[in-house]
């Protein structure tokens, strides 16, 4: 497997990629500090959003989602693994399955159900350890949850938020599809399709949503 190549959708050699990585590429910073600036950046300056989505090929392009000001967890870690491929870091996806238990509202009435499917995340390779990390939820998202927003560290896996700041059960893993070396858009399909059927029926079969 090459975990640092540029493919079709960690398109990183794209000008949108290289004007977000410039600011790192200096041999002042160690690849443990570019992951935990790089980290952060993506958290918190595209907001997630779960509800407006398509599984057209074009919007999982790491450059077509620098250009936005939002993104779901799946787009939010092809960014960052584009980001890491760009200086050098070896990064992969890594897909699953969670269930949410706070602020799930408006999941449960546009899903049917407080899982969601497939939830993105990042392996990257930081000093001879494949480590696991979320950046999906910004911290201002957090903040209204009042959860604590993840943070990394560059040497420890950082991606479940098990509990709220009043301990209440906010997440949990229900299921782990394992990595991937590129996008693996056709099981991602296969797998909404199946979770999520009545949304391909409201919608005709598109493959575009606004849930």
């Amino acid at each position: 497997m090459d975990y640092l190549r540029t493919t079709y959708y960690f398109d990183y050699q794209s000008k949108e990629i290289q004007e977000l990585v410039s600011m790192y590429q200096t041999d002042s910073l160690s690849d443990k500090e570019k992951a935990k600036q790089l980290y952060i950046r993506v958290r918190d300056s595209w907001r997630y959003d779960p509800y407006n989505f398509n599984l057209r090929k074009e919007s999982f392009k790491a450059s077509v989602i620098a250009r936005k000001s939002k993104g779901h967890c799946v787009e939010k870690s092809i960014l960052l693994i584009a980001c890491f491929r760009a200086l050098g870091i070896p990064a992969r996806l890594h897909l699953g399955k969670v269930k949410n238990h706070i602020g799930v509202e408006r999941l449960t009435e546009k899903f049917g159900t407080n899982e969601l499917t497939p939830h993105g995340m990042v392996n990257v390779y930081l000093e001879n350890t494949w480590l696991k990390l979320s950046p999906a939820f910004n911290k201002s998202m957090c903040r209204i949850c009042n959860v604590s927003p993840l943070e990394f560290d560059g040497e420890n896996d950082s991606y479940l938020q098990a509990f709220n700041d009043e301990g209440k059960i906010f997440m949990e893993y229900l299921d782990d599809y394992g990595h991937f070396e590129d996008v693996p858009l056709a099981f991602m399909i296969e797998n909404i399709r199946k979770h999520y059927p009545h949304i391909f029926q409201t919608n005709n079969d598109t493959l575009d949503f606004n849930v």
